[in-house]
């Protein structure tokens, strides 16, 4: 993939061939909004359409699920899924060994 280098060490990494690119327009942009955003852009070195892509991306992106053991089990058993063990009752702990 090409890379098309920029001032300030910014690259820009052309497309492939063969793919798009979409583009959306927000109309009636508060000013106060679109002064802030300017602002936290120049505050992390690149242009206002870069920075409200990288928020877009966060926004939406993929969300991360926890898919441990825990959860699992959770999603097929617990009393919200119509299963509900009593748990036994427990003898107090017992003391630790000593090896003096």
């Amino acid at each position: 993939m090409p890379c098309l280098q920029r001032k300030q060490g910014t690259s820009f990494v052309a497309p492939q061939e063969g793919t798009t690119t979409a583009s959306i327009t927000i109309r009636n942009l508060d000013d106060d909004i679109r002064t802030r955003l300017r602002v936290r852009a120049a505050g992390n070195g690149h242009s206002m359409e870069e920075e409200v892509r990288q928020i877009l991306r966060k926004a939406v992106g993929r969300a991360k699920r926890s898919r441990d053991l825990a959860t699992i089990i959770r999603s097929h058993f617990g009393p919200e899924n119509g299963v509900d063990f009593e748990l036994p009752e427990r003898d107090p702990a017992r003391e630790p060994l000593s090896f003096e």
